[in-house]
């Protein structure tokens, strides 16, 4: 058995370009969390208040990814991020990190699904939403099972349709927030005009703090550059790459739309119920604009869907190349692929889909509390995986040249990456809709780690009982 394990790694094919790893972190971000959960933080923390979240956010998630870079560029393997940990943390907490990340993508794949056949509902009223998820289900699955190569240029093009809808978002929008294009009602719309209308944080500090999870969400899938590390041709130049326009992404397509859509939408009208971005189009006087928008919407859906698959597969690979799950998740195809790994989590993706149609109110209500939570406790363990990381490096007398990329300002990049995300954490006990997220998902991480001993007590028998095998 020990013998696989280096012919198992070794088959992974590094077949995703520079342009697949960019598209992959971006569209990763670009999803339903900007283009639905910004209306119900603009009408709880007001315009300005969004506009700092938002901020807070990216710089959030540039210090996690100034982290990651180091860790991925350094050691650019499958599964990142809890392999990390288990090396500079504890074996206990990359099990855990492992765990936590497959039940997030794996959530976000049955609930993607769900939404997906909705938007379909939309053009077709009559059309039961479940033969739209079986379809789509095969659709995502295909994309996953052929190769890698072919999983990145689904999601490539994917991303291209949102990535354009962003920068025409940004420019009709930037126009109509300056006065160069009137509002269809005949107004006009004065410059930061909602920004200070209900004043500049309307509800106090407070809900900037308790909306802080929502906001990261918003900008999880980033990390997906660690997953994709061990996939991708020349990771030592191309992730430092990918690294560095991250702050410039996150400036033009988050800051960049919340300012547009804080600054169009007063704090009364915004809500959940429509996408902001529709009410902007539909300000400006875009044809068909909810159509375009449900349209926009399926594809960020399916992208989230194809990434959470890759995602939850590999996490399950890793956890098998790791020795803790069965050999046979390890095992990949003649084109590198995990198939047992990407079937398992393909299951688990149906049975969270089942669990949102019988049991929205419990079982699916609690799975994603603990998807929300287990974005910013992966988050925590990248920080606190580079700061061990280089820690040792330094104390294991190597010369800091050797690390090909640098996360700049060590050790504050790490630290307060963790404080921050550690906040987002505190947040969540101050609201009362989403404490949820903290009743299920600390006895989760709880679990995680029995389960991850009593495995590890049991291994131990087997292996004592094997010596005295041998020894007799």
């Amino acid at each position: 058995m020990q013998q696989s394990k280096p012919e198992t790694t070794q088959q992974f094919k590094r077949s995703m370009k520079a342009r697949h790893l960019v598209m992959l972190s971006l569209g990763g971000v670009i999803g339903t969390g900007l283009f639905f959960n910004t209306g119900y933080i603009i009408s709880t923390t007001g315009a300005a208040g969004t506009l700092l979240a938002y901020i807070i956010g990216a710089l959030v998630v540039y210090l996690v990814m100034l982290s990651l870079g180091e860790l991925s560029v350094a050691m650019p393997e499958t599964g990142a991020f809890h392999v990390y940990a288990a090396r500079y943390l504890s074996p206990a907490t990359g099990y855990t990190v492992a765990w936590l990340y497959w039940l997030t993508w794996t959530v976000a794949l049955g609930s993607s699904l769900t939404a997906a056949g909705f938007c379909m509902q939309y053009w077709f009223p009559q059309s039961p939403v479940w033969l739209w998820c079986l379809l789509f289900c095969a659709l995502i699955f295909m994309l996953n099972v052929v190769s890698s190569r072919f999983f990145a240029e689904g999601e490539f093009w994917f991303s291209v349709i949102k990535v354009v809808t962003i920068l025409a978002f940004i420019l009709l929008g930037g126009g109509a927030m300056f006065g160069f294009i009137p509002l269809k009602d005949g107004s006009s719309a004065p410059f930061f005009h909602n920004l200070t209308a209900s004043g500049w944080l309307p509800h106090g500090g407070l809900p900037i703090l308790m909306t802080m999870v929502a906001v990261n969400f918003a900008f999880s899938g980033t990390e997906l550059i660690g997953i994709a590390a061990g996939e991708t041709e020349n990771p030592h130049k191309v992730l430092p790459m990918a690294i560095r326009t991250t702050v410039a992404r996150l400036i033009i397509f988050f800051v960049g739309t919340v300012l547009i859509l804080a600054a169009l939408i007063p704090m009364d009208q915004a809500g959940i119920v429509k996408s902001p971005f529709v009410m902007v189009f539909e300000k400006i006087g875009i044809p068909y604009a909810a159509d375009i928008f449900n349209f926009v919407i399926l594809t960020a859906i399916l992208s989230a869907a194809n990434s959470g698959l890759y995602a939850s597969g590999r996490m399950l690979w890793s956890l098998s190349n790791q020795n803790t799950l069965p050999r046979c998740f390890a095992k990949l195809t003649s084109r590198g692929i995990p198939l047992m790994a990407i079937s398992v989590s393909m299951l688990g993706g149906l049975l969270a889909l089942f669990s949102s149609v019988i049991a929205p109110d419990t079982v699916f209500v609690a799975l994603s509390a603990i998807s929300g939570f287990a974005v910013v406790a992966v988050w925590l363990s990248i920080c606190a995986s580079h700061f061990f990381f280089r820690r040792e490096h330094v104390r294991a007398g190597k010369p800091l040249t050797d690390l090909k990329y640098r996360a700049p300002w060590y050790p504050v990049t790490p630290i307060l990456g963790f404080l921050l995300c550690l906040l987002a954490c505190v947040g969540l006990a101050f609201d009362p809709e989403q404490r949820i997220a903290l009743y299920c998902g600390l006895p989760f991480v709880a679990l995680c780690y029995a389960a991850y001993h009593f495995t590890q007590r049991l291994k131990n028998r087997e292996l004592a009982k094997e010596s005295v095998r041998v020894t007799e």
